[in-house]
């Protein structure tokens, strides 16, 4: 691994990550890359030790791959010296293409999500993942969920045959598969927490040996999203149990109402404070006029506790 991934990998383990959501136009049709130019701006001046664009807050799955290489290009213009991670996925040819797209945009990295639709083999695991991480020559993020369950033999033959993957994230939630993984695969790689709403598991991923984690909720409370994190990192097991009974939790409880709101929940969080995002586009659909009241009334309470804290 050379020294740029290697000081790549350490700044992505070094702190809290977020995924900026995606604005569309009213109507669903295409980007609006000014207001993303501004969430990007904005989420910047917070202290996140990397943004992923175009990941699954981001809505990839609804995006083109030429959406994708604008949204880099737009994120590299705003962020300062955050890094900017890429969104990557589908089927074997056409997440290379998007690889390299990306790469040509600016990203530093690259998060390889989930294949499209199908199961498959370890082998066959091990020949998609190498495939996207030969095409680029920046850093590749594994993310380990839904149809790409990996093994740790199958981590470790992966991360001998390719020194451009830097990390692990983890959205499957089996602990004691990740344990294994990151006993096995040790400093080679940066460990990620990337469950829904990862700070609810942040505490038993942090026993697993995970240092990070990407928070969702960054995006719309950031202040109360690095208070977390620093209660997480610091041992503040009262003001993390706090803020997990105080909004975490409700939070999901109204993300679990319907499917899809894990994403529609966080545009929804920026219309109550006022940054509207536009909508999610298309299988998703948008919280209610009541759900979103009900969302305004969790984020007012904390971030009203947040502040007498």
């Amino acid at each position: 691994m050379g020294n740029a991934l290697q000081q790549l990998k350490v700044q992505i383990g070094s702190g809290l990550l977020s995924f900026p959501v995606t604005p569309f136009s009213a109507d669903g049709s295409k980007l609006e890359l000014k207001a993303f130019s501004n969430h990007v701006g904005w989420l910047s001046s917070h202290p996140a030790a990397a943004l992923f664009v175009a990941g699954g807050t981001g809505e990839f799955f609804s995006l083109t791959p030429d959406e994708i290489g604008e949204l880099v290009k737009a994120a590299k213009a705003v962020a300062g010296k955050t890094p900017i991670i890429a969104g990557c996925g589908y089927g074997t040819a056409i997440a290379t293409d998007i690889a390299r797209r990306a790469e040509k945009a600016g990203a530093d990295a690259l998060l390889l999500l989930p294949q499209y639709l199908i199961g498959a083999e370890q082998e066959g695991l091990f020949r998609h993942v190498k495939q996207v991480c030969d095409s680029v020559s920046i850093g590749v993020i594994v993310y380990a969920r839904d149809n790409c369950i990996l093994r740790p033999e199958t981590v470790q033959r992966l991360a001998d045959a390719c020194p451009n993957l830097i990390g692990f994230k983890d959205g499957y939630g089996d602990i004691e598969l990740l344990t294994r993984i990151c006993v096995t695969l040790g400093d080679r790689l940066t460990f990620i927490g990337g469950m829904p709403t990862a700070e609810v598991y942040a505490k038993a991923y942090r026993g697993a040996g995970v240092t990070t984690y990407s928070s969702a909720v960054y995006n719309f409370v950031p202040e109360l999203a690095l208070s977390f994190h620093r209660a997480l990192i610091g041992g503040d097991e009262a003001r993390v149990d706090q803020l997990l009974r105080d909004f975490y939790y409700p939070l999901i409880d109204l993300r679990n109402r319907k499917k899809g709101y894990a994403v529609s929940i966080v545009k929804a969080g920026l219309r109550v404070i006022g940054r509207d995002t536009g909508p999610v586009r298309a299988p998703l659909i948008d919280l209610t006029a009541a759900e979103e009241a009900e969302l305004k009334r969790i984020v007012d309470n904390a971030t009203g506790t947040r502040a007498a804290a």
